[in-house]
């Protein structure tokens, strides 16, 4: 999803004067934020399941008893749809008068200057994978996040929230990596998102400022963090795992998914191009992540910053060319829609027309709901417009974190859906590959005959079939809403 700029509230915070700068820094805009984290959740009848740290309830839902047809099935059992590895961290979103300037020892001073007194908690909002976990347990997923956080107050606040939200938190740290660590590299990753009076965003993490992930000082994976990639369906993993953890932790994490027959889900984000042009051990573990995914979830840019190819097809085909275990490569193309590229053909949904509010944690609500497609084996058109639509409802409102979409906006959206069909795009994109594949497309209505190999399905298909299950989690007070 591209970032757009919105209004915020005036946020009050005091600044020493000589931390008043006019020069933007570089800013990480697809970063989750927000600045209403008071929101109420409403907490869903559930099961009881024990995490290292709390105790924390996970929502019921028949997805239990479901068994993805694109997975391997293993042995164990699979008692967790989705979970999220590592990317646990704290956005605190606040106005500043001036963003610092690019140097980073001026940056470094002045995020220093910001945590020596932690601002008021209206301000602070989960982030990182928490956005995809929140997405996925609304849309009525159990969910699990794996990742480290402190023993302070930001540590405390991300599990409250977790834990509101029914979302199981397991920590990848053992007792010997904390005797080893630095105490301020245990404690939890924050992300400054700083907002200027022109709308203009910096952000600011100890992550910038050094060679070595936060965590560098784990090791090993743990048997509980084993157990808990083990008995999930689902391990979700995105590019900015790589500020925290090691490309060997990370690439342990991976094998240890397949061989237990977890599938693995990969979303590079922006530091896929970074990483492309990154140490030795960080091309390996991206080029691992290529080849051993079951699911790559891009950018258009980004899928053309991994392959060189312009032609987000090609891209994904090529993708899929070089993945051993690669099923689906999805194509986020913003405001047009997206792509869902296998083997056998090829999946296009134009996207909502919404009036826009904050792009920022699009990405990651749409991600959930392709996981939803893909546990269930619902049709892949279908998969996509529901995708489409979980994306588009989060950019009705106003950030990332405990604001990103429930259930039942999402059904409101669907239930009067209108599509931003751009006839001309699609027809130049899908020229040349409809003599290869065939191509099903989503229509707003029925079309008089066909064009080639394109099969055109109708939203109101979709709605129609998606819609009563959908409904049914609700009423079945599955999910927040």
């Amino acid at each position: 999803m591209n970032h757009q700029s919105v209004a915020f509230k005036n946020t009050q915070f005091p600044f020493p004067p000589h931390l008043h700068y006019s020069t933007p820094i570089p800013s990480r805009l697809l970063f989750p934020f927000s600045l209403h984290p008071n929101k109420t959740i409403t907490k869903s009848p559930y099961s009881a399941f024990s995490c290292r740290g709390f105790h924390t309830p996970l929502l019921n839902h028949p997805s239990c008893s479901f068994h993805s047809s694109n997975a391997t099935k293993p042995a164990a059992v699979k008692t967790v749809d989705v979970a999220t590895l590592g990317n646990l961290c704290v956005d605190i979103v606040l106005n500043v008068p001036k963003l610092p300037p690019p140097s980073p020892d001026s940056r470094k001073a002045f995020m220093e200057q910001l945590s020596s007194s932690p601002p008021d908690k209206q301000y602070w909002e989960a982030g990182g994978n928490c956005n995809m976990a929140i997405a996925a347990a609304r849309l009525g997923l159990k969910c699990v996040a794996i990742g480290h956080v402190g023993n302070e107050i930001y540590g405390k606040f991300l599990e409250d929230v977790l834990q509101a939200e029914g979302i199981g938190m397991v920590g990848m740290s053992e007792e010997t990596d904390v005797l080893n660590a630095p105490s301020s590299s245990y404690e939890t990753l924050l992300c400054w998102v700083l907002v200027d009076p022109l709308q203009k965003h910096g952000f600011c993490s100890r992550a910038d400022f050094s060679k070595e992930p936060a965590f560098s000082w784990m090791n090993t994976l743990s048997e509980e963090v084993k157990r808990a990639i083990k008995r999930s369906r689902i391990l979700f993993c995105n590019g900015y795992d790589f500020d925290e953890l090691s490309p060997h932790m990370i690439i342990s994490a991976v094998e240890y998914a397949v061989e237990v027959g977890t599938s693995v889900f990969f979303d590079p984000g922006p530091r896929g191009k970074s990483l492309l042009s990154g140490t030795a051990e960080e091309q390996k573990a991206l080029k691992h992540f290529l080849r051993m995914s079951d699911v790559l979830l891009l950018t258009s840019d980004e899928a053309e910053s991994l392959t060189g190819l312009v032609d987000p097809i090609l891209a994904g085909q090529e993708l899929l060319r070089k993945g051993n275990r690669t099923k689906w490569v999805v194509v986020k193309m913003g405001p047009k829609g997206s792509i869902l590229i296998t083997k056998s053909g090829i999946t296009c949904a134009s996207a909502f027309k919404v009036k826009i509010m904050d792009t920022v944690g699009c990405g990651d609500s749409f991600v959930a709901a392709i996981a939803y497609g893909f546990i269930h084996n619902i049709p892949l058109v279908t998969t996509l417009a529901f995708a489409n639509a979980v994306g588009a409802a989060t950019a009705m409102g106003c950030g990332a974190g405990r604001n990103v979409a429930t259930l039942k906006q999402v059904v409101e959206l669907m239930e009067t859906p209108d599509l931003n069909e751009d006839d001309k795009f699609w027809n130049e994109l899908l020229r040349e590959h409809l003599d290869s594949q065939e191509v099903t497309f989503l229509s707003k209505m029925v079309l008089n005959g066909s064009n080639g190999r394109m099969k055109h399905v109708t939203m109101q298909k979709v709605v129609s079939e998606l819609l009563p299950k959908l409904k049914s989690s609700q009423l079945e007070g599955t999910l927040s809403s």
